[in-house]
């Protein structure tokens, strides 16, 4: 952590929708981290993961089912008023009123802010100046997302919760908002990110945590997540030439192949020795390797392998329930 501070502690988090009696889905199932002041964490998973969920406990806006969250100290949702003034909230999808323009909706939520910034000095950090007086319902969705950023920032807040903040911008918009967001963590600010874009993960998180099905399946600095997956090589077999042609793999660090017709596909922890040991074979034997790909892991590798690991334990926690209530 950036800090010995946590700002956010989180210990065996559950949730629970429903009740016993029309049926229950427990969304989140004994989630535990915790996030240092001046750090941006991560909470990275498929739809239905239970990060939404995760959030929305973290702000306050629910009780927890099991566990305990602290955020600066306090329980969010019992004791809201010390917490709330001192965090923003950007949620997925934010609501405004459709008739009012840019700057009154600003102006309107600064009226429910202790201490907000000045209008314009919101609509200038998230790149809304000249769009002040434009109705919010003539907003793009990128547009809609930055104002939804200006409210969140409006209060100086200690703690930044951002939802997917970059869904729906363009490429130029995103670079924006990254930069932002870094200069609030470079001022102090503790952000906790959840995103669907592994880069953005990749480029803003000092730490991350991968959930699955309401666990979290992996959690630490982005290069350690990335470090514990395989690096790949791919290329096509040459005419006339087998698998059993290529020279020993073992000792050049390859830990595991796939063949997909002609097309082979290395794993290695190696990447160097291994990619070293396949073209010095490829020269001597004077052939050329068409569709060569030499690449390191990545995030989006590591959150793949993760995503399908933790899917395929599940499968077969409910095979053996299953295999026990059959006996």
């Amino acid at each position: 952590m950036t800090s010995n501070e946590r700002v956010i502690d989180v210990t065996d988090l559950r949730r629970v929708y429903g009740d016993s009696r029309r049926g229950s889905f427990e969304a989140v199932r004994g989630v535990s981290f915790s996030v240092g002041r001046g750090e941006l964490f991560a909470l990275l998973g498929t739809n239905g993961a239970g990060k939404t969920s995760t959030v929305e406990l973290l702000e306050g806006l629910a009780a927890p089912a099991g566990g305990r969250v602290r955020v600066l100290g306090h329980d969010p949702y019992t004791e809201r008023d010390r917490v709330r003034p001192r965090i923003g909230v950007m949620l997925q999808e934010g609501g405004f009123p459709a008739e009012l323009n840019v700057a009154e909706t600003v102006r309107m939520w600064a009226g429910c802010t202790s201490g907000a910034r000045p209008v314009a000095e919101a609509l200038d950090m998230v790149g809304l100046t000249g769009r002040g007086t434009v109705r919010v319902k003539q907003l793009s969705g990128g547009e809609k997302r930055r104002l939804d950023l200006a409210l969140a920032l409006l209060g100086r807040p200690e703690v930044l919760f951002l939802d997917e903040p970059t869904t729906g911008l363009d490429a130029e918009g995103r670079r924006e908002t990254w930069e932002l967001v870094r200069a609030l963590r470079a001022d102090g600010t503790t952000v906790l990110l959840t995103t669907h874009y592994l880069e953005e993960a990749e480029a803003l998180a000092d730490r991350l945590a991968i959930l699955h099905e309401g666990r979290i399946a992996a959690e630490g600095r982005v290069d350690e997540v990335v470090a514990a997956q395989p690096s790949h090589i791919t290329f096509e077999l040459p005419d006339g030439y087998h698998l059993g042609d290529l020279p020993p793999l073992g000792p050049l660090g390859v830990t595991g192949h796939e063949l997909t017709g002609r097309l082979v596909r290395l794993r290695t922890d190696e990447l160097q020795r291994a990619a070293t040991g396949v073209l010095l074979w490829a020269r001597d034997a004077g052939v050329e390797l068409r569709r060569l790909d030499v690449r390191g892991a990545s995030l989006e590798e590591a959150f793949l392998r993760i995503a399908r690991d933790a899917k395929d334990e599940t499968g077969q926690r409910d095979e053996q329930r299953a295999k026990e209530m059959a006996a």
